[in-house]
């Protein structure tokens, strides 16, 4: 067989997200080059974010496919790659059997690299002395499937660590523990799996882990509390971190004198004592009063198409603090409720989401938030929008200060009301207008039948 017939082409990998395409920004190897299980070989912007691929082979490589700034396809060629002879080997080394059977140690958007199904095996490394560049400790790591390309042979102090298993560096990775440190037992000096544990049982040799080779993180302390960022703490600091990545966000408020909307729940819920209306229900039923005069703000970018999408029905978030986190139950299509229903279906999904009751489809797919963060008694806040959404009214704690009533200064209940809004999807004229109606409507609730 061939060394053409050898060759593995990779393709670009699913980015997740529905996401079809990416531009090449910059190849980080040339052809010729040699490259290792898992080393980054180019860097692609997606409509979503710049990311660096990791290649699932090791070889040389043979063909390029595309040129910085053209834009692939996923699942077309990206790389082609051939696996090395003997000749490519550094003297005086031999192969070696790889020390566990693992997939990649890299994951890109929540998918490894390796292709094909999950029994298949890797291709056994090939050894190498060529080093990686060093990230955070003095010691140079390298992985021994193969020359780590265009850095290769860069002038770095310190000694050569060799390492054979993804497992082994991903091992020490997540323990905190500089390889640097590590005598390897394996042959030629390679760190085994038995090595790093062996090196664990030292608590000498635990030291900070550092994800990031250009940002220096302190050591943990004693006394430090680590809390692991999993479960629905992980998903709510994607969620946010992703909102604040791509939406240029502006906050606007206002104050507003909330004493007629207080005396407006008084009369209801003296009316109708069995089934009495919140506050919340009645800020609801006045956001979708904004929203059918400014359906611009009912909206989401989509990014992928190059356009704005607005819902035809308001599914309204309320954000609700639980014992699992901040948690934004959605009630869809609430336009089509009355105040009485929106009242009795707020309390109910409020409670069930603080049981941790709520389906999954439950928390997904709103179109606009309210967040009633004066329960927690500050005044004001400049909220994140919750993606994909556009727009997010915060409500703050009603309180007693003086305003002025007819040119005469009074006590009245005072409430700060804030706006959040994607300015992808409207300017200040719309913005404004909405945050400005709910405000009369606060104001004066007598102007909610006005605009029905």
């Amino acid at each position: 067989m061939t060394t053409v017939e050898r060759t593995q082409v990779f393709l670009l990998p699913d980015l997740g997200e529905g996401l079809s395409e990416a531009e090449i920004v910059e190849w980080r190897v040339a052809v010729g080059d040699i490259v290792t299980v898992d080393q980054s070989v180019v860097e692609v912007e997606t409509a979503k974010a710049v990311v660096d691929v990791p290649c699932p082979y090791a070889g040389r490589v043979v063909t390029l496919h595309g040129a910085a700034g053209e834009v692939r396809p996923v699942g077309q060629p990206l790389i082609t790659i051939a696996p090395l002879d003997g000749g490519d080997e550094p003297a005086g080394h031999a192969t070696y059997r790889e020390e566990e059977r693992a997939g990649s140690g890299n994951v890109l958007i929540g998918y490894g690299t390796g292709h094909g199904g999950a029994t298949r095996r890797r291709r056994r490394p090939r050894l190498s002395l060529a080093p990686e560049p060093a990230a955070a400790s003095p010691a140079r790591v390298a992985d021994v499937a193969g020359d780590t390309g265009p850095t290769a042979g860069a002038a770095n102090p310190g000694p050569t660590v060799l390492v054979i298993s993804p497992i082994v560096r991903r091992l020490a990775r997540d323990q905190g523990l500089d390889l640097g440190t590590v005598r390897g037992t394996g042959p030629g000096g390679v760190i085994r799996r038995a090595d790093v544990e062996a090196a664990l049982a030292v608590p000498e040799a635990r030291l900070a882990a550092v994800p990031d080779p250009h940002v220096a993180l302190a050591p943990a302390g004693d006394g430090d509390v680590i809390v692991p960022l999993t479960g629905v703490r992980k998903v709510i600091a994607d969620k946010l971190s992703r909102s604040r990545r791509e939406i240029p966000e502006v906050t606007i408020w206002v104050d507003v004198d909330a004493t007629g909307l207080l005396e407006t729940r008084a009369a209801i819920n003296a009316a109708t004592p069995d089934a009495p209306v919140s506050i919340l229900a009645l800020l609801a039923r006045i956001c979708l009063s904004g929203l059918r005069r400014f359906p611009q703000l009912n909206a989401r970018v989509d990014t992928e198409a190059q356009r704005i999408v607005q819902s035809a029905g308001v599914h309204l978030g309320i954000a609700a603090q639980t014992d699992r986190g901040l948690l934004v139950p959605v009630l869809r299509d609430a336009q089509r409720l009355t105040t009485a229903e929106l009242a009795a279906e707020l309390a109910a999904t409020t409670a069930a989401a603080r049981a941790g009751s709520l389906p999954p489809t439950r928390l997904t797919g709103g179109t606009f938030t309210l967040n009633n963060y004066g329960v927690f008694g500050v005044d004001g806040s400049t909220p994140i929008i919750n993606h994909p959404e556009a727009a997010l009214l915060g409500v703050g704690r009603i309180v007693d200060k003086p305003w002025v009533v007819d040119g005469q200064l009074a006590v009245r209940k005072v409430t700060q009301l804030s706006l959040t809004f994607d300015h992808r999807v409207c300017d200040g004229g719309v913005a404004g207008g909405f945050l400005r109606h709910v405000a009369d409507c606060v104001e004066r609730p007598a102007l909610l039948i006005a605009a029905v």
